[in-house]
């Protein structure tokens, strides 16, 4: 079956299934808090054969041409074969007067997060700064060479004169269960006038939609407001887990409790999503690979990372589509260390069609390696950490005194 045969009739069956759910939703494609009782959805006797499992086959990228060009003709484009700054965020923090509370998971939000609030101040921060966001998808290509074996070049880009190439990715923008009460969004919704909003409770406990409290849609609405920041209408490249869904979206499979039930449930936050899926997509926002179960690759046996890989795929990748990028969850690298060595578990995610691999680090590093058709690079993380002992390594981006929340605790 192909893929196109496949995806027809996944998308036909849901909104079968969904239809009379979709009737009495409200418009905003959003759950209320309300609403998530399993049990309350429908149950159904032959459940494991709604879906058809999707076709096993090589992901090949296939980038989005539709994106409406931000130049005008009056742009003087010049050839750019320098350095690619790279650096990534986790999901904003919406009320750091909860998320900074003193409880348990204080310390890691201070440690991985930054708020809405440095958020946006970073983001202008780049733009004053003649940065300019690129698609990663654009910075290096697969070729075939003299001796007809596939390789990666490095591309020449061509921006506009006097400014940076600056790829921005995110992690873990799925609202896991422990960010629930600690001043985050609860999920990425559908707006009235159909763009992307997240929607969350606030602190006095009211339901509310914002496009101010959120990474993506933060991002969306200053690209909005200075679209010379972004090339040819690129975004940010978002690196999805799978082991609590996308989006806030709880999409994932649940060995632990298989019923009919959480099954119609499953399919029931699928359709849900599948909507601001392609949106973003429409939009100019990508997707990468962040591993399953946000596992330790360095750490994990070949068999953990195989079977790991094989979950996002059915999951993830059946949702978002193909992607040929592997964002690494810790930074670990492949097999321990994919500079000097192509392991096993490195080429089994080369065989599903991986090409762009990228750990963190304090440079700009990148190398196109020589036995097999991929890339190794680095990215920088944005976080409490790096405010804390970042340095001059990030002064090209921002000044932490000019940026930092005042509500973040005094290291």
């Amino acid at each position: 079956m192909t893929k196109a045969i496949w995806k027809a009739c996944q998308l036909l069956v849901i909104i079968c299934i969904i239809l009379p759910f979709a009737i009495c939703s409200c418009k905003d494609n959003t759950l209320e808090p309300s609403e998530t009782d399993h049990s309350s959805l429908e149950s159904t006797n032959d459940i494991d054969d709604i879906l058809p499992p999707p076709p096993s086959s090589d992901i090949v990228y296939i980038p989005n041409t539709n994106l409406p060009s931000n130049l005008s003709e009056d742009d003087n484009l010049v050839p750019y074969d320098g350095d690619v700054e790279h650096i990534f965020f986790h999901e904003v923090i919406a009320y750091p007067q909860l998320a900074f509370d003193g409880d348990s998971d204080s310390q890691g939000y201070d440690d991985y997060m930054v708020t809405a609030s440095e958020y946006l101040k970073i983001l202008y921060s780049l733009y004053e700064s003649n940065f300019i966001l690129i698609n990663m998808n654009d910075v290096w290509s697969e070729e075939i060479d003299a001796n007809g074996r596939a390789r990666m070049v490095k591309n020449t880009l061509m921006l506009p004169e006097g400014k940076l190439p600056i790829i921005i990715s995110f992690d873990d923008l799925s609202f896991y269960e422990y960010m629930e009460d600690d001043g985050f969004m609860s999920k990425y919704i559908i707006g009235d006038d159909g763009d992307i909003w997240a929607s969350g409770i606030d602190p006095d406990g009211n339901f509310v939609k914002s496009q101010d409290l959120a990474a993506i849609t933060i991002l969306d609405k200053f690209i909005r407001e200075h679209p010379d920041f972004s090339l040819n209408g690129a975004k940010g490249c978002i690196a999805f887990t799978g082991y609590q869904g996308i989006l806030g979206y709880r999409t994932q499979y649940d060995r632990n409790n298989d019923t009919a039930d959480t099954q119609l449930f499953r399919m029931h936050e699928i359709a849900r999503v599948q909507p601001i899926i392609e949106k973003l997509k429409e939009t100019g926002w990508y997707f990468a690979c962040h591993s399953y179960g946000h596992i330790d690759l360095s750490k994990s046996s070949y068999d953990t990372v195989k079977a790991d890989a094989d979950r996002w795929m059915d999951e993830v990748g059946s949702l978002v589509g193909e992607t040929q990028i592997f964002l690494y969850p810790y930074g670990s690298r492949l097999d321990g260390n994919d500079v000097s060595n192509t392991g096993a578990a490195f080429r089994y995610y080369h065989q599903l069609g991986f090409r762009l691999y990228a750990s963190v680090g304090y440079e700009p590093f990148s190398q196109i390696k020589s036995d097999i058709s991929a890339v190794i690079c680095d990215r920088m993380n944005v976080d409490g950490i790096a405010f804390a002992t970042g340095g001059g390594n990030y002064t090209r981006f921002y000044n932490v005194a000019e940026i930092r929340d005042p509500l973040r605790p005094t290291r």
